[in-house]
C-alpha cells in the first residue's frame, strides 16, 4: 500500500528533533562548554535553567544546568536529581557523555513521551565539571596525568568530611560549593562519574569495623548500581581493565574495593540525604576524542534508566495538627537506622528510596508520641513514588536538624549507644562547636 507523500513528510519531520546532533563528539574546553550551556539555556529557556554554583580555585564557573517542568525551583513533590562529572579532571569522557546528555533530553522533550515525561516529574541537575582547573591541565592518557587534582593539588574526591575519621583535608573552593549546593537542595539520587574502570561503585566507601562497608540501604543501592550496569552495553559483563579488578555484574561496594576517606558519595548520602553511587566509565582516563561516539551509545540507556529510580519508593509531607508542613522531622524505617537521621526539607517533605515490600515508618517530631505506620511500598512505573503523607494529632514542636560533620564527630558511627554518662558532656561540647560553625 503507497502512502500518501504528506503522510511520510510529517512522520519523518516528527523524527527529525530526535535525530539531529548539533554537538560534535569532541573534548570541549571551558570556554567550549560554557558557550554550549549558555545556548541551550537561551534555546529551551522555559524547561532549563543554567547557574553557577561557585567558582574554581583559578576561578572557572562551576556551571550546573537543571531541566524541568519548573527547572529554577524546588517544587513540593517533584523530586530533585543530579549528575556530576570530571572531580577528577583527567577523567574526561563523562564530561562528554553529560553535555551529550543535555542535548538529548532538550532535543527530544515533546517528541519523546518517556524523555518528557522524566523531564516533567523530576528536576534534573547536571554539572560536567566539578574539576574545569584539572582538565584545562590535562593531556590525553590513559592512566594517570597531574590534571587529577585541581589547582591546589586536592583530590577532591578526598576532600569531603568524612562520616568515620575526621578529614583534616583543607576544604577546597569545588568542594565547598559542592557542599553548599547539596545543602540548598533536596536531592534524592546522584551519581559522580570517573574513570579508570568499568564498573558502579556504592557506599558506604569509608567504614568502621561494625558496619564493614554495609550501609542500611545496600539493597536499594545494589538494584541502583544494577540499573545502570545493567543497561550499560559492557559493564555487566564484569571486564577487567589492563588486569585489574574484574566486577561481578559489573559493581561493587565501595569500602571492599578499596577504603575512600573524604569521598563525595558518603558526604551525599551521610550527610545530604542523597544515595548517590560513583560510575566508572571508561577504562582509559582520557582517551582519543574518536572513542567518544561509542561511549555515548554505550551509556545513553543507562544515563536514562538511573535517572528514573529518583521515583523508587516513598515520598510525602509530615504536618502538624494545624496542617502546617513540619521541617526536620525525622521519617526513618525500622532497620534502615541512618548515621544521621533523615529528615523533612522546609516543606515538610520526606523522600525514601526504598524497594517494594512492606516497611513500618517511624514519624517524630519533639513533644509528641511518634507516629508508628506500616505501609506497602509497590513498584512505581509511572515515573512517581508512592505519596504518603503523617499528620500529628497533638501540638508539637518545631525540630533543629542537629547531624552534621561537626557533631558527627563525637558520635559512634556504627549506631551503638552512647555510655550514659557520655552524654551530657559530649552534647554540651558539640553545641559549644556549633556556636562557632
Amino acid at each position: 500500500m503507497r502512502m500518501h507523500w504528506a503522510v511520510v513528510s510529517c512522520l519523518w519531520l516528527g523524527m527529525l528533533p530526535a535525530l539531529v546532533q548539533s554537538l560534535n563528539f569532541t573534548y570541549h574546553n571551558s570556554k567550549e562548554l560554557e558557550s554550549f550551556l549558555m545556548s541551550i539555556n537561551a534555546k529551551y529557556p522555559d524547561i532549563t535553567h543554567l547557574h553557577s554554583i561557585g567558582k574554581s580555585v583559578e576561578g572557572r564557573d562551576l556551571w550546573v544546568i537543571v531541566l524541568g517542568k519548573f527547572p529554577t525551583k524546588h517544587t513540593v513533590g517533584i523530586p530533585e536529581f543530579k549528575y556530576i562529572g570530571n572531580m577528577h579532571g583527567d577523567e574526561v569522557v563523562c564530561r562528554e557523555m553529560l553535555l551529550q546528555l543535555v542535548e538529548h533530553l532538550v532535543i527530544n522533550y515533546n517528541t519523546d513521551p518517556v524523555i518528557t515525561q522524566m523531564v516533567n516529574n523530576a528536576r534534573i541537575h547536571i554539572m560536567p565539571t566539578m574539576n574545569p582547573d584539572g582538565f584545562e591541565s590535562s593531556t590525553p592518557h590513559c592512566t594517570f596525568s597531574n590534571g587529577r587534582f585541581n589547582k591546589n593539588n586536592y583530590d577532591l574526591n578526598r576532600n569531603f568530611p568524612d562520616a568515620f575519621t575526621t578529614n583534616t583535608a583543607d576544604m577546597q573552593p569545588e568542594t565547598l560549593a559542592v557542599m553548599t549546593w547539596i545543602k540548598s537542595e533536596t536531592f534524592v539520587l546522584s551519581a559522580n562519574f570517573h574513570g579508570g574502570a568499568l564498573v558502579v561503585s556504592y557506599p558506604y566507601d569509608n567504614s568502621d569495623p561494625a558496619t564493614d562497608g554495609k550501609s542500611p540501604d545496600e539493597d536499594v543501592f545494589i538494584y541502583l548500581s544494577k540499573t545502570y550496569s545493567m543497561n550499560h552495553a559492557n559493564m555487566y559483563k564484569g571486564i577487567a581493565c589492563d588486569n585489574a579488578n574484574s566486577f561481578p555484574l559489573g559493581m561493587t561496594n565501595g569500602y571492599k574495593w578499596y577504603p575512600v576517606q573524604g569521598g563525595m558519595q558518603d558526604y551525599n548520602y551521610v550527610f545530604g540525604q542523597c544515595f548517590e553511587t560513583t560510575i566508572e566509565i571508561s577504562c582509559c582516563k582520557y582517551p582519543d576524542a574518536k572513542t567518544l561516539s561509542q561511549f555515548w551509545s554505550d551509556n545513553k540507556v543507562a544515563l536514562i534508566e538511573y535517572m528514573k529510580q529518583v521515583h523508587l519508593g516513598i515520598k510525602g509531607q509530615v504536618f502538624d495538627m494545624f496542617g502546617a508542613p513540619i521541617p526536620n522531622a525525622i521519617v526513618e524505617v525500622q532497620g534502615r537506622t541512618h548515621i544521621c537521621p533523615y529528615r523533612t526539607n522546609k516543606d515538610g517533605e520526606y523522600y525514601l528510596l526504598l524497594l517494594p515490600g512492606i516497611y513500618h515508618f517511624n514519624v517524630t517530631v519533639p513533644g509528641a508520641p511518634s507516629i508508628i505506620k506500616s505501609l506497602y511500598v509497590p513498584e512505581n512505573p509511572n515515573l512517581s513514588a508512592m505519596k504518603y503523607d503523617f499528620s500529628f494529632t497533638v501540638l508539637t514542636s518545631r525540630a533543629e536538624s542537629t547531624c552534621s560533620p561537626v557533631t558527627k564527630q563525637f558520635f559512634e558511627n556504627s549506631g551503638k549507644a552512647l555510655k550514659p554518662f557520655m552524654l551530657p558532656f559530649l552534647l554540651s561540647t558539640a553545641l559549644l562547636l556549633l556556636t562557632f560553625h
